[in-house]
């Protein structure tokens, strides 16, 4: 039987999850001209079944009360449904960037937690992420929001409020093992499945090249990156995890820029230093905890 993660080893493996998100656009914008809901379920399926394959153990792992599924696939799926309607009601930038609250949402309900405290470079480190993350998706061009796009910019606000509950309530399951993924990836695959025949045109990939990147985003950003997170907020620091989540936005901007979707700004450059500092800031109790004692 192998030994328990450690609070530091939880937390690195949490933000394996966040360098996997950081290919979600490049992936995406790979994918073709799926509609979203399409490529949600597709997506998920993939990554449920994915999941299955690796950790036998998940079939047993789904036998979970009613509360824990409502939270998991509330979670998953409340999260991309209130995004994707978002993105269709809103413009995307003001749209992303009330999204992108979620990760200080995460610091701040992390304190209501038995045994965490919220500490001044917690709220400072995802002030600075924050500002970094919104200057990459306006590309430093500001911001305008319109009264006219409220139902919109409220359904950003939902997705963010979605998966920040989420994380930070999967700390009181920790007992649920994180293999109880796979069972909420395939039923969110179902539910959005669903959402697609009703509301879209059905779009299939056009090349091989197109099929690889829904086959990698179901592998990656959607399958394997849910499990390390749950393993990273139910044992690792989860404010340190709040923070360093701001990466996601800068990861994937370069990795476009990398891959010739996006061009390199000072903004980048900027933004960059922000996140960075930030993510050091929030961290710092846990990267320089061993050099203090």
């Amino acid at each position: 039987m192998s030994a328990p993660l450690s609070r530091s080893a939880a937390t690195l493996t949490g933000f394996s999850a966040v360098l996997l998100w950081s290919l979600l656009a490049f992936l995406t914008a790979a994918s073709g001209t799926m509609p979203a809901f399409q490529l949600t379920a597709i997506t998920f399926a993939i990554g449920g079944l994915s999941l299955l394959v690796i950790r036998p153990g998940a079939i047993k792992a789904m036998r979970q009360p009613l509360p824990v599924w409502l939270l998991g696939v509330g979670g998953l799926f409340g999260y991309h449904f209130a995004y994707f309607f978002a993105l269709r009601t809103a413009p995307p930038v003001e749209a992303g960037l009330i999204n992108y609250l979620w990760p200080v949402l995460i610091v701040v309900f992390s304190a209501l937690l038995p045994g965490e405290r919220l500490k001044w470079q917690h709220l400072a480190g995802c002030a600075l992420a924050l500002v970094g993350a919104g200057l990459v998706v306006s590309r430093g061009q500001g911001f305008g929001f319109d009264p006219q796009y409220a139902l919109g910019y409220g359904a950003a606000l939902c997705a963010a409020l979605a998966w920040s509950t989420y994380s930070v309530l999967s700390r009181r399951y920790a007992h649920v093992p994180s293999d109880a993924i796979a069972g909420f990836c395939l039923a969110t695959a179902g539910l959005a499945a669903a959402c697609h025949l009703l509301f879209e045109a059905t779009v299939w990939p056009a090349t091989p090249w197109q099929w690889a990147a829904v086959l990698g985003l179901g592998l990656g950003p959607v399958g394997l990156a849910f499990y390390v997170w749950d393993v990273g907020v139910k044992r690792g620091d989860i404010q340190v995890l709040g923070a360093a989540s701001y990466s996601a936005p800068l990861l994937s901007t370069l990795i476009l820029i990398l891959t010739g979707y996006a061009q390199f700004t000072p903004v980048v450059l900027v933004a960059c230093l922000l996140i960075t500092i930030g993510a050091l800031l929030a961290a710092k109790d846990l990267l320089f905890r061993r050099r203090l004692a």
